[in-house]
């Protein structure tokens, strides 16, 4: 099992990431959402609060030059089911399950992004929390080793997951020109109790000049309530 905050005190340019897992405790479902950026297009944002869930929006609207790619809903919240991803899958998901379509099955339509020569892989995951149960996925979308001409689909599934223990997945596993995308299973990491402290592991531990925002939520598993922080850099 990795350290988390070695995992990202490590990478100067690991893009956009998800956490999921399970407090030490047991009580708590954990995830953490973080998105950074090179270009000033993509520093230009923060994160803000949109029903049960967020949405990325421009810190100054006169400085936005392209919406595609970098405004959407990161979280969005379809009954029992929290759903956290780094695009527009969000409503694809969200959709797709409301409709009866499994997590699975609602990405079948999606592909990594359209913005070559980096491709960058849609990540994505679900939590499930229901009658004091606990379950997650993650999915990831990329290219064929930057071959645009095929995508390459991976699903991973946690039931029952064991307390202490969470999965991260990232856009990036460097910084790079090209960009090379993440590879290999969602990495094994620590999952701490305390919501405030983990928090601030993640934010302090992600590269200064490229850090953008961060969202973090920790769901009571018995009871399904919710706390949520949200830290941006353009405060």
């Amino acid at each position: 099992m990795l350290e988390l905050a070695k995992e990202l005190s490590g990478n100067a340019y690991p893009g956009r990431g998800i956490v999921i897992g399970r407090s030490a405790n047991g009580k708590y479902a954990v995830t953490a959402y973080f998105i950074m950026g090179r270009s000033s297009n993509s520093r230009n944002r923060v994160f803000v609060t949109e029903g049960e869930g967020i949405r990325t929006e421009a810190f100054d609207p006169s400085k936005l030059e392209d919406p595609s790619l970098i405004i959407y809903a990161p979280v969005r919240v379809l009954g029992n089911d929290t759903i956290v991803t780094n695009g527009d899958q969000t409503d694809t998901i969200y959709d797709g399950m409301k409709a009866g379509q499994t997590f699975e099955q609602s990405l079948r339509c999606r592909e990594f992004e359209p913005d070559g020569p980096n491709y960058t892989p849609r990540i994505s995951g679900v939590m499930h929390v229901e009658n004091g149960e606990y379950d997650y996925a993650m999915s990831i979308l990329k290219s064929n080793d930057g071959a645009p001409s095929c995508c390459n689909r991976y699903t991973f599934t946690y039931d029952k997951p064991i307390a202490g223990q969470g999965h991260f997945i990232h856009t990036y596993m460097h910084d790079g020109n090209p960009l090379p995308s993440f590879c290999g299973e969602p990495k094994k990491v620590a999952i701490s109790d305390d919501m405030d402290e983990f928090t601030q592991m993640v934010w302090e531990n992600l590269n200064e000049e490229n850090k953008v925002s961060l969202f973090v939520r920790f769901i009571d598993i018995a009871t399904g309530e919710y706390r949520t922080k949200i830290i941006n850099k353009n405060a």
